[in-house]
């Protein structure tokens, strides 16, 4: 039944992109993609075509030929990018947002609220893209923001100090935004970029439901002022061993409400793209809403499962979950998929009390602090780490334990341990004092002890924004905070003399990082 419904997937998709070739690319573009040996980004005399090297126009992808040309049918409102290779860079902008595309929109944008791309006029004679020979490794660490989600600008201060000042010089090879860049404010995405660009790195955006543009009267020109600042929301570029596919996943219907879902066209990119891909390398999917949230995830999974090495990650739920994404979701590959919610920047979206320096806690919905991701590639294999905004790197856990236990209660405490990124694979344990044992601590599904009391105490705060009067609530807009899958409990020993004593909680997680946490109570 399954591979009939796959066939019929296929066939509806192609059938689709079909229609949508015929009925839309009228036109056709050619260029070439080059070696910019002065790196003025014009293709000057002496600097030749690079072979072998995949160009987009959404849909399909072509590789160019010997002298690197290329040629694909456009429309008049076509993206075409080419797909960075392993061992080149691309041109950055001042606000380090890769140039790797042209945007053909000979009309512009519609008119909107916030502006989007401006007229570009008759298609060029021939659309070049410039490469410059890099320095790349096989190993190479990426930097991974979720939701920034600043909705005025305030908030983008908030982002700066948080966590764009202690990333200021960085040796990541490049980082992305993964969407919900903005708060429903599409005009705030020049400051936020200039912002994020003083770590001094590339950075990649994706699109996000909350980056749309709401005046739009269709869904495919809700990314306008999204593409007039950082390009397509649908691209690739290679790095080492590792293919980065970006997607929209964000789809509006006709009453504004958005899903998660992939596009024919996208889906087709896809597949025609990893037909140049060898099995051998690592395809990393990078998307707002999290893949198995999807509407016809299906699509993409079965060109997934027939590969070795896959991966994605997404923002949108302001938590950190790793989800291993197997039959009950609809995947059919001889392992499962791991997909990572990565960690918001903006947390439970800026709420909360102001710390000394007057940046909201931000706590996320499971109890985790705000941050981000550090994920180291080597070769076909990764591994994540979670950063702490504003913490030492080693702040991978909260340990709740009372700090003062009679004799009499030994017995019935319970330990409770958020460890920020763990997961089913994470190994925890604790021991008492220094000469005492280790004991396995127990995987359970509990909301964070602490973030109920921060949510119901956090008050209510009247707000100005240009003039007007803005409610806005420190607590979480939601009824509760989530269950956190990430929490782990153990069982105080009885026989515990009275006195000081040191709790040690120990975290070995799945790509073999090590973490220690230690609690000093008393026990009366």
């Amino acid at each position: 039944m399954r591979r009939f419904q796959n066939a019929f997937l296929v066939i509806l998709t192609v059938g689709v992109q079909v229609f949508f070739s015929n009925a839309v690319f009228s036109q056709t573009a050619s260029g070439f993609v080059f070696n910019d040996i002065n790196k003025n980004g014009i293709r000057d005399k002496g600097e030749l075509g690079i072979p072998d090297v995949c160009v987009s126009n959404g849909v399909e992808v072509v590789q160019t030929n010997a002298k690197g040309k290329w040629k694909l049918s456009v429309s008049d409102d076509t993206d075409i990018f080419v797909i960075k290779p392993a061992g080149y860079s691309v041109p950055v902008n001042e606000n380090m947002v890769p140039q790797y595309y042209y945007l053909n929109k000979p009309g512009g944008s519609p008119e909107l609220k916030v502006k989007g791309v401006d007229p570009t006029g008759k298609l060029p004679r021939s659309i070049d893209f410039p490469l410059t020979p890099s320095d790349e490794k096989d190993i190479f660490t990426a930097l991974f923001f979720g939701d920034t989600q600043a909705s005025r600008p305030e908030e983008v201060h908030y982002i700066n100090h948080d966590v764009v000042e202690e990333l200021i010089g960085s040796d990541a090879e490049f980082g992305v935004v993964l969407g919900d860049i903005v708060g429903h404010d599409p005009s705030l995405f020049r400051e936020i970029s200039a912002g994020i660009a003083q770590i001094g790195t590339p950075w990649y955006y994706i699109f996000g439901n909350h980056d749309s543009n709401h005046d739009a009267s269709e869904n495919k020109y809700r990314d306008e002022t999204f593409e007039r600042f950082f390009g397509p929301s649908t691209y690739a570029f290679e790095v080492g061993m590792v293919i980065f596919v970006g997607f929209n996943n964000i789809y509006f219907n006709e009453e504004g409400k958005y899903h998660g879902r992939f596009l024919p066209e996208q889906v087709q990119f896809l597949r025609n793209y990893l037909r140049f891909v060898p099995d051998d390398k690592l395809v990393v999917l990078m998307m707002h809403v999290p893949i198995f949230r999807c509407e016809n995830k299906e699509q993409l999974f079965e060109i997934l499962e027939k590969r070795s090495h896959t991966f994605s990650v997404s923002g949108h739920v302001h938590e950190q979950l790793d989800v291993f994404v197997d039959k009950k979701y609809g995947w059919h590959g001889k392992e499962p998929h791991h997909h990572l919610i990565n960690a918001t920047v903006c947390g439970s979206w800026w709420c909360g009390l102001k710390d000394e320096v007057g940046i909201p806690h931000a706590t996320m919905n499971d109890g985790a602090p705000n941050g981000y991701s550090f994920i180291t590639f080597n070769g076909n294999n990764y591994k994540v780490r979670f950063k702490a905004a504003r913490r030492p790197a080693d702040y991978q856990m909260n340990i709740y334990l009372p700090d003062k236990i009679s004799v009499d209660s030994l017995g019935s405490i319970k330990v409770k341990v958020n460890v920020f990124a763990g997961n089913e694979r994470s190994v925890v344990k604790m021991k008492v004092d220094r000469n005492g044992e280790w004991m396995k601590m127990m995987k359970k599904e509990l909301r964070d002890p602490e973030i109920k009391w921060m949510h119901d105490y956090t008050p209510l705060l009247k707000l100005e924004y240009n003039g007007e009067p803005v409610e806005n609530t420190l607590g979480w807009p939601m009824d509760n905070p989530s269950i956190s899958r990430h929490m782990w409990e153990g069982q105080l020993s009885s026989d515990l003399n009275s006195g000081v004593h040191t709790l040690t909680v120990q975290i070995v997680d799945m790509y073999g990082q090590t973490w220690k946490a230690h609690k000093v109570f008393y026990v009366e």
